[in-house]
């Protein structure tokens, strides 16, 4: 509907070749927008104000020039100028039929536009470490992430989805012990547990199911001498670090990395079976290890040489980030020749943009907030624009269980998985509940409600509303009635009651919330819309009987709540979410 209204302003501009040099750079689309109150119209654009002084004209006049230009159609009404010049269009009720028609007829694909070429975005999100299962707190990033990129790709964008596996560095090293003491434990040699391991019961699972052929036993006694203590307070992070060393010494490097490779890939295989259960996929999955086997951190780190923008202090090799507005420089090789996190991340976002996508989205969590600007500092000095670079924030996830508040820590093992969350409450409501809110907002999630079968249960709710269309058409069936779909069409212009009214003016919004949510990257906007479409749908139920004894108001009503049962399942698909026939 909106694109009805910028095509009829294009036209009537491109009758005005005076405006064609100001017209050239505006998008009329963006002029244009839904009244909030319908005795205004249904569409008002401030064309006229934005083109008023190119066009030397006040611009209330230019709003007469370009309505007295505008092509006629049959699917306006009336149009008005209003106020400082404002052109307000009043639709007819052939453009909603109309539209209505084209729901029908596009179904599954109806609200998704062309697909484009440019921009290519890679879409980022998730990435935990691999060093244990996924949380429910990994659980917003994740059906966050999906339902942006489902959401850009309704809108046309040519998007594809990666997952960061940080499988290199310290962490790993951790995670390799863990599992290593974890199996000496169960071949008779216990020490104290180190408070920096990974304690969960999942590393003694994968401690039972890894190839130990060559893994070497040891001692308590050896295994603990020269170790620093790990009392309340000692240094945990020194005794761990001496009990690393001590692995690799007693299983050699290559020993070592075996336990610790098996223990990654348990871990990451884990990870992406938990996201194929969730609805959650990637193209590619980007192990951090390869950007050293294939010297790509070098060749980011040649390309900053080159450009002057690496100097040496102390040492150590440093990156100016203070001259693109980061609080500090960055070390990105250290005085022992290591190369630090942050060169990881300039050439992951290097090599991002080598591989020829025009915009990056980090989909983060929001104690990475400080990355931000060093990443931005990264691409800048590469030679790209900062503005490649998008991230957003998702705040922290709050369980709760009636009253008590549920822990979520990986280190101590006491935390609730994401899998568990999803056996208890299942996949549409834990994708549903997830985009409800707005990313930047944290979110206390409520188990009790999101198991309830009530009305006030969103997900419930807007489900009910598709389901119980589906059994409108059944009772039809039963009652040995067919539905003449033509028969629906050539008739709905019998619909007119306020409920027919709302609820085709809202089924003919779907469209721009899909492109609002995509804008904004805000799922947020397509749930409440459902949440609305289903309540507009439930009053319409229960006000009217759809199975009406006048075949042609029979058809019309079917033929309107089918259009809806398709926008509800299409508007849940992008979020990841089922539409049933029953419940």
């Amino acid at each position: 509907m909106k694109s009805l209204v910028a095509k009829l302003v294009t036209e009537a501009l491109a009758e005005l070749p005076e405006l064609s040099a100001a017209v050239a750079d505006l998008a009329v689309a963006g002029t244009v927008e839904r009244t909030r109150d319908g005795r205004h119209g249904d569409f008002a654009t401030n064309v006229a104000m934005r083109l008023a002084k190119p066009a030397r004209k006040s611009p209330r006049d230019l709003a007469a020039i370009i309505v007295a230009n505008l092509p006629s159609t049959d699917l306006i009404d009336k149009v008005e100028t209003a106020g400082p010049g404002f052109i307000n269009f009043y639709l007819s009720a052939a453009a909603f039929h109309a539209e209505i028609e084209t729901i029908l007829e596009r179904n599954d694909s109806y609200g998704r536009s062309e697909t484009r070429d440019r921009p290519r975005i890679l879409l980022e999100f998730v990435s935990a470490n691999p060093t244990g299962p996924l949380h429910v707190g990994h659980g917003r990033l994740a059906a966050y992430g999906a339902t942006v990129g489902n959401l850009l790709e309704a809108a046309g964008y040519p998007v594809e989805r990666e997952y960061y596996v940080n499988d290199a560095g310290r962490q790993m090293d951790i995670l390799g012990l863990s599992v290593w003491l974890r199996w000496l434990e169960s071949q008779g040699t216990s020490i104290p547990f180190p408070k920096a391991g990974y304690r969960g019961d999942y590393i003694r699972d994968i401690a039972a199911a890894i190839d130990t052929s060559g893994v070497i036993t040891v001692d308590a006694g050896t295994l603990l001498a020269d170790v620093p203590d790990d009392d309340p307070d000692g240094d945990k992070e020194a005794h761990i670090g001496a009990l690393i060393a001590k692995a690799i010494s007693v299983l050699g490097t290559d020993g070592f990395a075996k336990v610790r490779q098996q223990s990654l890939e348990s871990i990451r295989s884990d990870i992406e079976d938990d996201l194929a259960e969730f609805g959650v996929t990637f193209d590619r999955w980007y192990s951090e290890q390869s950007l050293t086997t294939t010297d790509r951190i070098d060749t980011a780190l040649a390309v900053l040489e080159e450009r002057g923008m690496l100097y040496v202090k102390d040492g150590a090799t440093w990156f100016p980030a203070t001259k693109f507005g980061d609080e500090k420089d960055r070390v990105v090789i250290r005085e022992n020749g290591n190369k630090t996190y942050f060169a990881s991340d300039i050439a992951y976002h290097f090599d991002k943009r080598e591989r020829g996508f025009d915009h990056l989205i980090n989909i983060l969590g929001s104690d990475h907030h400080g990355y931000v600007a060093r990443l931005k500092a990264g691409l800048e000095a590469m030679g790209y624009k900062a503005d490649d670079l998008e991230v957003e924030l998702i705040q922290f996830v709050t369980l709760y269980r009636g009253s008590e508040k549920l822990a979520m820590s990986t280190r101590s093992g006491e935390f609730v998985t994401l899998r568990h969350l999803r056996e208890e409450i299942g996949n549409d409501a834990a994708r549903f509940f997830y985009v409800m809110r707005s990313n930047d907002q944290p979110f206390d999630f409520d188990l009790e409600l999101a198991k309830s079968e009530s009305n006030d249960n969103p997900v419930h709710y807007v489900r009910y509303a598709h389901a119980r269309i589906a059994k409108v058409f059944r009772i039809l069936t039963e009652k040995g009635l067919s539905w003449d779909q033509k028969n629906g069409l050539s008739n709905l212009h019998l619909l007119t009651e306020t409920h027919e009214k709302t609820l085709m003016t809202a089924l003919t919004r779907y469209p721009e919330v899909i492109e609002l949510a995509a804008d904004n990257r805000a799922p947020q906007h397509l749930v409440h819309y459902l949440r609305d479409l289903a309540s507009d749908l439930h009053s319409y139920y229960n006000a009217h009987r759809f199975i009406d004894d006048d075949a042609a108001m029979r058809d019309a009503r079917l033929y309107l709540i089918n259009a809806t049962k398709i926008v509800i399942a299409n508007g849940l698909a992008i979020i990841g979410v089922s539409a049933p026939e029953s419940m």
